[in-house]
C-alpha cells in the first residue's frame, strides 16, 4: 500500500536540485541508512527533505548512482496498472496528434513521466525497454496497461541496453506477449522490415525520421553513400526519392540482409547495393580510390560511451567528417550525426567544422537538429539531448 512506503530522506543541504524540479536524486544526496540500503532495487519510496518537505513517489535503487527517479508528485500515488495506463494514455494521445500512422516512439522515459522506460510502436507490435530496476519490476504492469490501451499483436522486451548494467540488471531480449513475427515500420511513405528479436536496439531508430526525410529530398539524380547504414533507412529513402545509385555500408551482415529486404519491399533493389566493412576504414579506402558521391550520410553509433571517452570521440568525429567530406562531389551534400550524449552539440559542431576544413572543402550548414518530436526532452535533463545532426552543402 502507498501509505506503507518507506520514507527516503535527502541529506541536509542536498535538496536544491530536487526542489528545483529535477527528476533524479543521486546516491550522495540521500541518507543511505542501513534500512535504505536493504530495500530491494526498484522499490517505490516516498522521498522527503530533511526539512520534512514531501517530494512525491520515486523508484529507488540503492545500488545505482542515480538512486531515485521521480514517478509522481503525489507521495501516495498508487503507481499500479491504472496509474501506468493513465501515463501511457497521455503519451499515446500526444503521438496520435503528431503522426497519422501508429509507428513512433510511444514512451521516451522521463520526458513522458515514466523514468527509464522506452516503448517503440510498430503498428500492432510493441518493443519495450526497461532501463532501470524500477521499470524492470514494473514491466508486468506496463504490459497490462499497453494491452488495455492498444491491444497489440505482440510485445517484445528489448532489454539489451548497456545502461541496464549500471542498475545491476542483465541484458535480455524476449517475447513478453503474443507474436512479433513479420513486424514492419512505416515511415515517410515507405515500409521496412523490423527484426525485434534479433536486430539492434528496439529495432528501428525513430529519432532520425525527420533527418531521413530531409536528406531524401536532396537525393534525386544523385549517387548516395549511406555509411553505418544499419537497416538502410537513409539510403533506401534516398533511392525511393530518385537517387540513381545507393551504396549501403555497415559491418553487420544481419543489418545488411534486413536492408536488402527493405530495398526489395520498396521496389528499389535495382539501385541499392550493400557493402560489408568497418565504416571508418572503408571510407578511407574509398577516398584513396577516388570514389565520390552526390550525397554522403555518416550516422555512426555512439563514439563516447562514458564521459572519459569524450576527447577520443571528438577526434573520431573530426576524422569521420574529414573523410566523409572528401567523398562528397563538388556541390554535393553531407549529413553527419552523433548519438553520444556525452558530446555536447557545440562540441560536435566544432569537430565537424574542423574535419570539413581539413578536407579542404568550403561548406554551408543547411540544418542542425536533434531527435524527432516523439523523443521529447525533459526540461531539467539537458543531457537527454543526445542526438545531433548536421546537414551541409559542400562546394
Amino acid at each position: 500500500m502507498s501509505a506503507d512506503r518507506f520514507i527516503l530522506r535527502l541529506l541536509p543541504g542536498r535538496d536544491r536540485r530536487v526542489k528545483g524540479g529535477h527528476p533524479w536524486a543521486f546516491s550522495n544526496e540521500i541518507a543511505m541508512t542501513p534500512a535504505a540500503k536493504a530495500l530491494p532495487p526498484g522499490s517505490i519510496v516516498r522521498l522527503e527533505g530533511d526539512d520534512g518537505v514531501k517530494h512525491g513517489a520515486w523508484h529507488f535503487n540503492p545500488h545505482s548512482l542515480i538512486a531515485a527517479r521521480r514517478l509522481d508528485a503525489d507521495p501516495a500515488a498508487p503507481c499500479d496498472a491504472s496509474w501506468f495506463r493513465a501515463r501511457l494514455a497521455q503519451a499515446l494521445s500526444i503521438r496520435d496528434r503528431m503522426f497519422d500512422a501508429p509507428h513512433y516512439r510511444l514512451v521516451h522515459a522521463e520526458a513522458d513521466g515514466l523514468p527509464g522506460l522506452v516503448v517503440d510502436r510498430y503498428g500492432d507490435v510493441l518493443a519495450v525497454q526497461a532501463n532501470t530496476a524500477g521499470m524492470d519490476v514494473a514491466t508486468p504492469l506496463v504490459v497490462e496497461a499497453l494491452t488495455a490501451l492498444v491491444a497489440p499483436r505482440g510485445i517484445v522486451a528489448r532489454n539489451d541496453s548497456g545502461v541496464r548494467g549500471l542498475e545491476g540488471l542483465p541484458e535480455e531480449t524476449r517475447l513478453l506477449a503474443g507474436d512479433a513475427a513479420g513486424a514492419e515500420v512505416e515511415e515517410n511513405g515507405l515500409r521496412f522490415p523490423v527484426d525485434l528479436l534479433g536486430g539492434q536496439k528496439t529495432g528501428w531508430f525513430f529519432d532520425q525520421r525527420e533527418h531521413r526525410a530531409r536528406v531524401a529530398r536532396l537525393a534525386k539524380g544523385a549517387t548516395v553513400l549511406d555509411a553505418f547504414c544499419h537497416t538502410g533507412g537513409f539510403g533506401i529513402g534516398c533511392a525511393a526519392a530518385g537517387a540513381t545509385q545507393v551504396t549501403l555500408l555497415d559491418r553487420s551482415e544481419h543489418a545488411l540482409t534486413t536492408a536488402s529486404q527493405g530495398a526489395a519491399l520498396n521496389g528499389v533493389a535495382d539501385r541499392v547495393t550493400t557493402q560489408r566493412g568497418e565504416a571508418m576504414e572503408t571510407l578511407e579506402r574509398m577516398l584513396g580510390a577516388g570514389q565520390r558521391f552526390g550525397v554522403v550520410i555518416a550516422d555512426p553509433p555512439a563514439f563516447a560511451k562514458t564521459r572519459k571517452d569524450q576527447p577520443a570521440a571528438l577526434r573520431a568525429y573530426a576524422k569521420l567528417a574529414r573523410n566523409a567530406a572528401g567523398l562528397v562531389e563538388r556541390n554535393g551534400f553531407l549529413f553527419i550525426a552523433s548519438c553520444s550524449h556525452h558530446v555536447a552539440p557545440g562540441e560536435f559542431a566544432d569537430a565537424v567544422a574542423w574535419g570539413v576544413h581539413r578536407a579542404r572543402r568550403e561548406a554551408r550548414i543547411l540544418h542542425m537538429g536533434g531527435a524527432g518530436p516523439d523523443h521529447p526532452l525533459h526540461p531539467m535533463l539537458p543531457e537527454s539531448q543526445y542526438l545531433k545532426g548536421m546537414l551541409l552543402h559542400l562546394s
